[in-house]
């Protein structure tokens, strides 16, 4: 595909930024596309499911393999991963838990695996995936977390797991004492409940769309450069590798931050 076969400049950076979605006739529209919350992204939904399936499960055979001696390059590689993000929640999660450590390995390597799919070239699964179905005009993102449905799921679910911690550490009455005598103490309660409040809210909102906002910034860069045909040659490589350190930043971020939110829940305040 490209922008001289057939779509305008317009169109072919359209194509590449829309989903695939399905949902049923009541959320559809009168020009019947899919409208509301009862629509699925289902190039989201399956891209990001398989991802989690192959390298979740590599990682548990990998483990269920693994010996005391000379390990293989592929343990190795898995050992190495593990011990960084657990050194990572020893320095910054203060608490007790189980759940910590386990969290942020899932978060760093699901979310790492999801954006290096931007590393792919823009037209190479887009077509090959049109050549199979033999629908020319296919609409389907290979990079789930370019998608803000994905974005804020993840990060809704770090709020809930966060939550949860909150009760499980501090019991339901501490928690509410927490709530609305921290910063300024109980005769601010009102002040301290709003505050305790924007707080909260803005954790999600701002995980899901750091995360969102720079993999959508990198894969425009890809398609633009793409429009350029035969003269993205110079472009494509280094703004590749530099790529490559912008899908790991973020995926660490993602984790650092919901390890940070994890050992704030734990702390009394």
């Amino acid at each position: 595909m490209s922008a001289e076969g057939g779509l305008t400049t317009a169109g072919y950076i359209q194509h590449h930024l829309t989903n695939l979605v399905v949902c049923s006739d009541a959320a559809r529209d009168a020009a019947g596309n899919c409208q509301g919350f009862w629509s699925f992204h289902l190039d989201t939904l399956l891209v990001s499911g398989i991802l989690g399936l192959v390298v979740f499960g590599m990682m548990a055979m990998v483990a269920g393999k693994a010996t005391a001696g000379v390990p293989g390059s592929l343990q190795n590689f898995v050992e190495m991963v593990v011990g960084l993000v657990d050194q990572q929640v020893k320095d910054t999660f203060h608490g007790r838990s189980a759940l910590v450590t386990p969290l942020a390995i899932t978060i760093f390597v699901w979310v790492f695996v999801m954006n290096a799919m931007d590393l792919i070239p823009v037209d190479f699964l887009p077509v090959a995936l049109q050549k199979v179905t033999g629908n020319e005009h296919l609409f389907f993102k290979f990079v789930p977390t370019t998608d803000p449905n994905l974005t804020f799921a993840m990060s809704i679910t770090v709020f809930f797991i966060m939550i949860w911690m909150n009760l499980k550490v501090k019991g339901f009455g501490g928690y509410m004492h927490e709530i609305f005598t921290a910063p300024f103490g109980a005769k601010l309660a009102p002040v301290n409940f709003i505050f305790r409040v924007v707080e909260d809210i803005a954790k999600p909102i701002s995980l899901a769309l750091r995360l969102f906002g720079n993999m959508y910034a990198g894969e425009m860069v890809f398609i633009l450069i793409a429009l350029l045909g035969l003269y993205q040659l110079p472009l494509a490589l280094p703004w590749e590798l530099f790529h490559i350190l912008i899908i790991t930043l973020q995926a660490f971020v993602f984790m650092m931050l919901t390890i940070v939110y994890m050992s704030m829940a734990a702390e009394s305040h």
